[in-house]
């Protein structure tokens, strides 16, 4: 039987109009009274109808967007072009920024189930996060599987680091070095990092495999980057992200490397800000339009209920966008 308002109130001990106060944000209430009923929430699944909301005047049509972070340019470059799609068609977005910090992720979830956000659109990896599953509330990934629960659209990320290792090795480098970041927050790059060794393996050769603090600064990760430049002696880098690329650039300029002459850098993700702005970095390149339009598309069939079938994963090419950092 589907939890009605007064349920919610019985689980969470308070009155019902404590737990219509919650849900509707209206007046003062302590934190710790709102962290009860949104707990109750949670544990009995409960969502206010839609009905519920008209009575209110809540009839917002929100969706709501979590990422890990919007400072990125690619993650920025989607979470505009899903908000732009939303609006559309009448939907209104709710950003949250979670820095992939799995409290904040909790939290940012608590919010939107209380402004009655109709759907959810997660791009953050923070894992094992159980208020998902209990949401009740439609929900579609990109690039992070939640295993049979949630539809995931992403790239194809093995066959473009495949790409980029490909491209590096007929190209003439032999010592070769893969640049990530922490691979245990990033689950994506655990599949960029496999595609680009079975390559490297394939074609009997070596890497050297290096990992970035994932929120280090960029003067620590320069650093990093430039003492393993002097180790490792590479003539092939791939890196796991464009921005990583960059600062791999600026310190290969720093020892006196020239690219692509001495060492060639393939960076991945092919945002429209990388693209137009640095235009010597060769980067495997996201399909963003597609990615962006199915993830809507998944989205509004599981608000809509449609028959559609669900698949667990979506995964759409990627292509080589070759420039000054690879040789011709």
């Amino acid at each position: 039987m589907q939890p009605k308002l007064v349920d919610v109130a019985k689980v969470a001990g308070v009155s019902l109009t404590t737990v219509s106060r919650v849900i509707n944000n209206r007046g003062y209430l302590s934190a710790a009274t709102k962290e009860k009923v949104f707990q109750a929430m949670q544990k009995l699944n409960y969502q206010p109808s839609s009905a519920a909301r008209a009575l209110h005047g809540k009839q917002f049509k929100l969706i709501g967007l979590i990422f890990a972070s919007i400072e990125n340019p690619l993650i920025a470059e989607v979470v505009e072009r899903i908000e732009d799609q939303l609006f559309r068609v009448g939907y209104k977005a709710i950003i949250c920024n979670s820095l992939n910090n799995p409290e904040k992720e909790q939290q940012y979830l608590k919010m939107l189930m209380a402004n009655q956000v109709d759907g959810i659109i997660t791009g953050s990896h923070n894992e094992a996060i159980e208020a998902y599953k209990m949401s009740g509330l439609p929900i579609v990934s990109y690039d992070r599987y939640f295993a049979n629960l949630i539809p995931t659209v992403s790239c194809d990320n093995i066959a473009g680091a495949r790409l980029a290792a490909n491209t590096l090795i007929e190209k003439g480098s032999k010592n070769l070095m893969l640049i990530s970041g922490s691979l245990d927050q990033l689950p994506h790059n655990t599949d960029r990092l496999t595609g680009f060794l079975d390559a490297v393996k394939k074609a009997g050769l070596t890497s050297a495999t290096v990992r970035l603090p994932f929120n280090a600064t960029p003067g620590i990760k320069r650093a990093n980057i430039r003492q393993q430049l002097i180790n490792h002696h590479p003539d092939g880098v791939f890196c796991t992200d464009d921005l990583t690329a960059l600062l791999c650039l600026q310190e290969v300029k720093g020892l006196g490397m020239r690219v692509p002459d001495d060492i060639q850098v393939i960076g991945f993700d092919g945002s429209t800000y990388v693209r137009e702005y640095h235009p010597e970095l060769s980067t495997i390149v996201q399909p963003l339009d597609d990615i962006v339009d199915l993830v809507v598309r998944l989205l509004f069939n599981r608000l809509n209920k449609t028959d559609d079938p669900l698949l667990d994963r979506y995964v759409l090419p990627v292509t080589l966008l070759r420039r000054d950092s690879v040789r011709p």
